[in-house]
């Protein structure tokens, strides 16, 4: 990835390893936006104070807890259908 810069292994390791760091947090901040988008326009009926009532932090829980498990699942039915092509 980086030959064409003439970087040292060591330095080209350093590189990656930030790479992969940053598009970690990439990807978590994508999610947290998506969550944000989906379950608060889904779960905030009242008007915006400094507390969330019960049935909204309930309400928040659940969607954000299905959103991931929802990611998941397609994540899994993804990884089982390469490995039946692979195979």
């Amino acid at each position: 990835m980086f030959d064409n810069f003439n970087f040292d292994q060591a330095t080209q390791k350093e590189l990656s390893t930030f790479i992969e760091k940053e598009q970690a947090q990439a990807k978590l901040q994508a999610s947290i936006q998506r969550f944000t988008d989906l379950c608060w326009d889904k779960c905030m009926s009242s008007k915006p104070s400094t507390t969330l009532s019960r049935a909204e932090e309930s309400c928040l829980t659940n969607c954000v807890e299905r959103f991931l498990d929802s990611s998941l699942h397609m994540v899994k039915e993804l990884e089982n259908k390469r490995a039946q092509l692979s195979s």
